[in-house]
């Protein structure tokens, strides 16, 4: 199948033929119909599938082909809602909408937390057509008065499972009481669990269930392994993997902002090019430090795991895990950075002995093992004990969420289910709320 098939603009067709894009991903194959029909639908696609496209694409169409009325105030209303979790995937969603509807008369605009508001203001005054948006920027311009989603005709969430996971509902909800009762929802997610059910219930009106892949799963073009290390030889390790492999473009998760910064000093004392990429960084050295990596001039971006959202570089061959996720849908994430758009890739990951039960949260979750191997010169210490690991304010044993006893106290028993009804489920979900981002303020900022 072609793009032509898909019954497109011809302004559309042409920004895309200019991009060398020929033939529609599954997902938009599946996805732009429905869209142009103007029903609602629940997309599940892993990230790397060309998902943006499948919305931005029958958007524009959308939006182009019907006329419009200017406010009473003279601006253009806003028409399209794009809601994204963080600053770089609005920003990189923003640059699809621009280059696919370069020949067409819409405007739009993006704004985000992390950067002055004023100059976001003073663009919304000109009226635009689509705005693509972090929920807490968002609110922060409606609670000001410098902009209004009551005329929306679309609006689009973008990686539902990660605005719940950064603790937005909330500020989900709020959007979605401004908003007109009349009009087309498009909801994606990576992934699907009981709580995207849930949102999905809320939102959509008879919508139509697209699936390119398995739940929950892992692209069948990622090869994934695990080397088993000790916690101490972790650098180490990373540093001789990039170097006997000449890795040039490697991108490394780390659970924490304070260890992002670590290792990445630690990688440039070894002698190999690295920048950190998180929440307590600024939009620009943010910003920088992607543009680096893409154009090649730093070998290694060390990322959390929400500021790592939205970044899209084609053909990224390596990411590392050098330490696992505690929430297991975020090892699926990760590496969906790579392996994609049907280019191979590589996940490694460095697991301790402290992990193991976040390993086999993992392979639960993906339904399948990870092959394991050990590099020679680091195999692991087999007296070595799990050791607490620390999550923000928390600390847990082995991975599983229980909190480390103080000094010299005996631990306490599983309390999984307490006076007040509590079940294991339960603390589950609080630990991944736990997790959450307050974006009210930075849009974004993990």
């Amino acid at each position: 199948m072609s793009f032509d098939q898909l019954a497109l603009s011809p302004e559309i067709l042409k920004a895309l033929s200019e991009k060398g894009y020929s033939a529609p991903t599954p997902i938009q194959q599946k996805a732009i119909p429905v869209i142009l029909s103007g029903k609602d639908i629940l997309a599940g696609a892993q990230t790397g599938t060309g998902k943006t496209a499948g919305f931005t694409l029958p958007l524009l169409h959308l939006l182009q082909q019907k006329s419009v009325n200017k406010l009473p105030n003279g601006r253009k209303p806003v028409r399209a809602l794009i809601l994204t979790p963080t600053r770089e995937l609005a920003a990189q969603v923003h640059d699809s909408v621009r280059t696919y509807g370069k020949y067409l008369s819409l405007r739009s605009q993006v704004v985000f937390g992390g950067v002055s508001i004023n100059p976001q203001m003073m663009n919304l005054r000109a009226g635009v057509d689509i705005l693509v948006a972090t929920p807490g920027r968002l609110l922060d311009l409606i609670n000001q008065n410098a902009v209004s989603i009551s005329n929306i005709e679309i609006f689009v969430l973008d990686e539902a499972d990660r605005m719940l996971d950064m603790g937005f509902i909330h500020d989900i909800k709020k959007v979605m009481a401004l908003l007109p009762k009349k009009r087309q929802n498009l909801l994606f997610s990576a992934t699907f669990s009981d709580e995207i059910k849930t949102l999905a219930d809320k939102i959509l009106n008879s919508p139509e269930l697209i699936e390119v892949a398995k739940r929950n799963t892992t692209s069948e073009l990622v090869e994934q392994r695990v080397h088993p290390v000790d916690r101490h030889r972790k650098r180490e390790l990373l540093s001789h993997l990039i170097r006997k492999g000449d890795w040039q473009q490697v991108l490394v998760f780390t659970r924490t902002k304070h260890g992002a910064n670590k290792l990445t000093e630690q990688l440039i004392q070894d002698g190999i090019s690295a920048a950190a990429i998180h929440g307590n960084k600024s939009q620009g050295a943010r910003t920088k430090a992607l543009a680096d990596f893409k154009s090649g001039s730093i070998r290694a971006l060390v990322a959390t795991d929400v500021a790592a959202r939205g970044i899209d570089i084609d053909k990224l061959p390596h990411v590392v895990n050098f330490e696992l996720p505690n929430v297991p849908e975020d090892y699926v994430h990760r590496i969906g950075r790579t392996g994609r758009a049907e280019a191979e890739g590589e996940a490694v990951s460095l697991v301790c002995v402290d992990e193991q039960e976040f390993l086999r949260d993992i392979e639960k979750l993906i339904k399948n093992p990870i092959p394991k191997s050990l590099v020679p010169g680091f195999e692991q210490d087999p007296n070595a004990k799990p050791e607490p690991i620390k999550l923000g304010h928390r600390t847990t044993i082995g991975g599983r969420g229980k909190p480390a006893p103080k000094l010299g106290e005996k631990p306490r028993a599983n309390k999984s289910q307490n006076k007040t009804g509590k079940t294991q489920a339960s603390n589950n979900k609080n630990q991944r709320n736990r997790k959450r981002v307050d974006d009210r303020v930075s849009g974004g900022k993990p």
